[in-house]
């Protein structure tokens, strides 16, 4: 589990391939080529091995998700006057919908 500010090691496609073709071609383990490569871990190396076996991309897919559900909906307003009046609702829709969050019982 990655821990908080915990930096993240990244190889380049190129390197991914030499690194499967010497595992392909020699006779050593997941654990030793990966300590001659400095690869942190040989479940990294195991796992390229595998995507490579299988005939799937090295290359990196950070940052290139397009689900059109992360995130809250943008909304864009046409003037100042138009984002308060939306913003207005919004806040008589919650009272209206949790009246004791807002003060009027007395508490």
């Amino acid at each position: 589990m990655a821990r908080k500010g915990q930096q993240f090691q990244h190889y380049s496609k190129e390197f991914k391939i030499k690194a499967v073709k010497m595992y392909e071609e020699g006779n050593k383990s997941y654990q030793s080529l990966s300590e001659e490569l400095g690869i942190r871990s040989s479940t990294q190396l195991k796992s390229w091995v595998r995507k490579y076996r299988e005939g799937q991309s090295f290359e990196d897919q950070r940052g290139t998700s397009v689900n059109p559900f992360r995130g809250r909906p943008k909304s864009i307003f046409k003037s100042v006057e138009e984002e308060r009046d939306y913003l207005k609702a919004q806040v008589e829709y919650l009272k209206k919908r949790y009246p004791n969050l807002h003060g009027e019982d007395g508490f």
